[in-house]
């Protein structure tokens, strides 16, 4: 909602001082269906020819989520942190065997289901439950562990980035398609350079809105869709550190209560719940 918004405000502010200013609308009206072909098809062009198509699914993917709500809010990570307590809290009063069949079928186990918001995201289960299950085998230490999560999360966060860095490089040469759409108007002026100074000053005209739209889709559309998105990749970087912090602690021999407010403390801070909001909510549960 907020990305319309932001548009539609853009978008009035410029071309409403342009008319207030006794700007002709038409002249940009008319050459904007030429020009946005242009800009717009050498810039597909480019995209696809500049990123491997994974990387243009992820950015795709990546464009749809920028039009809706964070689904990392203060309620998810309540979710998240009260099914790491049950877990943590079964292991710790059963043994951690106990939990070997929550480990191996997560979609079947009372834990995860009970908590579907988390327990249904195929990622978040997916890492819980295999360093869960390098914990019942007991072969690594605690540092082993860190150390893959922090290669995990570090690939993650690569691979979600990548989407990102795609986007601005898009950014970076919208200005620079713009001016060879202005240059194509100049030579197609050039070509008519006996016509009446009134079409050649509306050819010229033309020409320059190329410039303008190259400009203004970088820094209007582009860039500020490749900002959201990377605050996006580190939302979804935060939850994994927040599970990793949660286990560890754990492992140095924390009481569950006591590693949930590690995972706790590693939210941003407009997320996060305060200690008695975890508290009430796993007392709840």
């Amino acid at each position: 909602m907020f990305v319309l918004i932001g548009w539609a405000l853009s978008m009035a502010c410029i071309f409403g001082v342009f008319i207030a200013h006794g700007g002709n609308i038409g002249v940009i009206l008319h050459a904007l269906p030429f020009e946005m072909i242009t800009i717009f098809g050498a810039a597909t062009g480019a995209f696809l020819a500049n990123n491997q198509m994974k990387v243009v699914k992820a950015t795709a993917a990546g464009l749809g989520s920028c039009f809706k709500g964070s689904k990392y809010s203060k309620a998810r990570y309540m979710e998240l942190l009260a099914l790491m307590y049950d877990i943590l809290q079964k292991a710790r009063k059963e043994g951690l065997m106990s939990i070997e069949k929550d480990v191996e079928d997560p979609h079947n186990s009372p834990l995860f289901q009970k908590y579907a918001t988390v327990g249904n995201d195929h990622h978040v289960t997916e890492f819980i439950t295999d360093y869960l299950r390098m914990m019942v085998s007991g072969n690594l230490n605690a540092h082993e562990i860190e150390s893959l999560m922090d290669s995990e999360i570090e690939t993650h966060h690569q691979e979600e980035h990548a989407a990102v860095a795609a986007l601005q490089r898009l950014a970076g040469g919208l200005p620079a398609f713009g001016i060879v759409a202005a240059v194509l108007g100049v030579v197609n002026t050039m070509g008519s350079v006996g016509q009446p100074p009134a079409v050649l000053g509306g050819m010229i005209g033309s020409a320059l809105v190329g410039t303008f739209l190259g400009i203004l889709l970088a820094y209007g559309f582009a860039e500020p869709l490749a900002g959201l998105l990377e605050q996006k990749v580190e939302d979804a970087g935060k939850e994994f550190q927040c599970i990793k912090t949660t286990l560890l602690a754990s492992m140095q021999g924390y009481a569950p209560q006591v590693a949930i407010e590690f995972g706790r403390k590693v939210l941003f801070s407009g997320d996060r719940p305060s200690f008695t909001e975890l508290e009430g909510h796993v007392k709840k549960k």
